[in-house]
């Protein structure tokens, strides 16, 4: 993928409702299942076994971490369960061109792909193809001698990177599969995808599922899906921390500890708190809502889409796992901040028409 902002080509994002799920060689012999092992209840609870045993096969034949792919596969496209068309449907791609489980772009699949099911047509929507061929690419980019460069090579994103080694991580050993609903943490993410490490003011209370949604009893409170990617559950632990800030300039160009944010202001605190954007870009180029019309990637993302226009005034706000962080509140809020100005977590069930928007998303999400 390309994004204007130093997160360039991405190779993944997706699965494959037309998977062929076999496991073979490159020279025509079946690898035979054999149950998972050095993986975690976690791993054996939630990847499925085709795709667990061909990890752990892939990982054999290159000489690599299974669980590093297994991060990568569960990122991209959720062992073959997220039902994005990229990953879902033979041929059909996401807005950057890959498609797939493992979510290849098609020039770097005429580079590495490989033909594991010997049927003579290495195909980037087939499981064993793509996920033999992510492990290829991986041994080539630098593994295992350096897995965090090879993981940059596959999605060149620094929270990509931490993302794969998390789930990597959670994968081997002993994890616990259990995914609570609700969970409380009033300070730390321990019982999600988080990490023990990430703190918070405000409380952080896990669902099931991939949706965020309202707390019934605290609309300023998002709940935060146990399915979605860490560096998407930061950024509604993010809004969360800015739901009794009031409208205002405060925020630029340090987004951090401010008494008041701004619509862009409201982003940039966003991006830099899941480690999308460092803050020493935001605080080097103090990007305004404007700005936002020609960040990132073009169209809707998977997991956070940012909305923002240069007229008939200046106006930017994201969806996050399908809840919308806003400060526009006056006619474009049924929910229960429809009365307060500010970031707020909004409820509506359409985008606002007052607009022309032009609609981006980080690389990858």
């Amino acid at each position: 993928m390309l994004a204007a902002f130093a997160l360039t080509a991405v190779i993944a994002l997706g699965a494959s409702a037309t998977l062929v799920l076999a496991t073979g060689t490159a020279g025509g012999s079946t690898a035979s299942p054999g149950p998972a092992t050095g993986a975690s209840e976690l791993a054996v609870h939630e990847i499925p076994p085709e795709y667990l045993n061909l990890y752990q096969a892939a990982a054999r034949r290159y000489a690599i971490d299974w669980a590093i792919l297994a991060g990568i596969g569960r990122v991209e496209c959720d062992h073959g369960m997220d039902p994005d068309p990229s990953c879902t449907v033979e041929g059909r791609v996401n807005s950057a061109g890959a498609g797939g489980p493992m979510q290849f772009l098609a020039a770097t699949w005429a580079v590495y792909g490989v033909d594991e099911n010997a049927d003579e047509h290495p195909d980037r929507w087939n499981a064993a193809d793509a996920i033999f061929s992510a492990a290829n690419y991986l041994r080539a980019s630098g593994a295992p001698g350096d897995y965090q460069r090879a993981i940059f090579a596959y999605n060149h994103a620094n929270w990509y990177v931490t993302e794969v080694e998390s789930w990597a991580a959670r994968y081997r050993g002993t994890a616990t599969a259990s995914e609570p609903e609700p969970v409380q943490g009033s300070e730390s993410a321990e019982a999600g995808s988080l990490g023990s490490s990430f703190t918070s003011p405000t409380p952080i209370r896990f669902i099931e599922g991939a949706a965020a949604r309202l707390d019934p009893q605290d609309g300023h409170l998002a709940l935060i899906p146990a399915r979605a990617p860490a560096v998407i559950q930061a950024m509604l632990v993010a809004g969360n921390e800015l739901q009794e800030l009031p409208y205002g300039p405060d925020g630029h160009p340090d987004p951090r500890n401010s008494t008041q944010e701004d619509c862009s202001s409201t982003i940039n605190y966003v991006l830099y708190r899941s480690g999308v954007r460092p803050i020493s870009e935001i605080l080097r180029d103090n990007p305004l809502a404007q700005d936002y019309v020609r960040w990132g990637a073009p169209g809707p993302g998977r997991w956070i889409t940012i909305y923002a226009t240069r007229s008939p005034t200046p106006h930017v706000f994201a969806v996050i796992a399908g809840l919308r962080l806003d400060t526009s509140y006056d006619g474009t809020d049924e929910g229960p901040n429809r009365f307060q100005s500010g970031p707020r977590w909004r409820i509506f069930g359409r985008i606002p028409t007052w607009a022309h928007w032009a609609v981006r998303h980080p690389p990858g999400l």
